[in-house]
């Protein structure tokens, strides 16, 4: 199955690197860092199985910042929304890898 998930922030990239083990993937991002970092086997976070799986599986995963090419091509588009409260919106913190 081809797939595209939008965001390559912790929750995109892990649910990436899941589904890439036995599906086609292509992660989308607005930053073109992130997509050549996935691209080079090289996480864009600080995540040691992350960057485990990156670097040693077997893994069918491409990165890009080309949204509308992607989502044409896919059986399926994942798409994570912002975590919402009563005061807005919560950012989670991750560290991102410069």
């Amino acid at each position: 199955m081809k797939i595209a998930v939008a965001g390559i922030g912790y929750v995109g990239l892990s649910n990436a690197i899941l589904l890439a083990q036995h599906n086609e993937v292509t992660a989308v991002d607005v930053f073109q860092e992130k997509a050549d970092l996935i691209n080079n086997k090289k996480s864009p976070i600080i995540d040691r199985e992350i960057e485990e799986y990156l670097a040693n599986k077997e893994l069918n995963l491409t990165a890009t910042t080309v949204k509308l090419h992607t989502k044409m091509r896919s059986t399926l588009l994942l798409r994570r929304p912002p975590t919402m409260t009563r005061s807005g919106i919560i950012l989670t913190r991750v560290r991102l890898r410069r």
